[in-house]
């Protein structure tokens, strides 16, 4: 978090928080939502300002609840989460993943397949979702013990019944790999998609 972020929180500590104005895409794309509406769903306006992009994601942050916020100054914008806290794509090298806010990630410790598709990472920073883009290549690269590769197993069998262990060898460790339904993600991963008020 920005030194002069922290130094206006100290300054002005009690300012309210505000809800649906910001949303985060299933692409990692970062957008606006000037009536305040996220909440109902609308996809808002990209925001392409670099040096604002940098801003928020250098001051991104959750709370214990596991809502997920844009510290700009002493306000916390919380965010409607379209995919996961973070989405996670292939590094330049493809020898990793980074987060949508440029961090690499250094270690995966689960990953999630749902229903619908889409594969998660639970990493050090939180839950992140990855780009669908990238997806294909990340299957290829993800190994069980008897070295085959995830795409190979979901060809012959989309939705496995028991967890498997997979690892990106040289990269990440092995670890389990769960079946998940869609629905289940945002508990499961301890996030909330959708904060609109204060926990109670």
């Amino acid at each position: 978090m920005d030194q002069s972020v922290k130094d206006a929180i100290a300054r002005w500590p009690n300012v309210p928080a505000v809800f649906g104005w910001l949303s985060l895409d299933g692409r990692g794309r970062w957008r606006l939502h000037p009536q305040g509406q996220a909440a109902q769903g609308g996809p808002g306006e990209s925001i392409t300002n670099t040096q604002i992009l940098e801003f928020i994601n250098r001051n991104y942050e959750h709370d214990e609840a596991g809502r997920w916020y844009f510290q700009n100054g002493p306000q916390r914008v919380f965010v409607r989460l379209d995919g996961a806290p973070y989405v996670l794509r292939l590094s330049d090298d493809t020898h990793g993943l980074r987060t949508h806010t440029d961090a690499a990630v250094a270690t995966v410790s689960h990953w999630w397949l749902d229903d619908a598709g889409q594969l998660y990472a639970t990493t050090p920073a939180g839950a992140g979702i990855v780009l669908d883009r990238d997806l294909p290549a990340l299957l290829d690269k993800l190994k069980t013990a008897d070295g085959a590769s995830l795409m190979e197993v979901l060809a012959e069998s989309p939705a496995p019944a028991q967890t498997l262990r997979v690892s990106w060898p040289g990269v990440y460790a092995e670890v389990p790999l769960q079946y998940i339904a869609q629905q289940a993600v945002a508990q499961r991963l301890a996030f909330d998609p959708n904060p609109s008020a204060a926990p109670d």
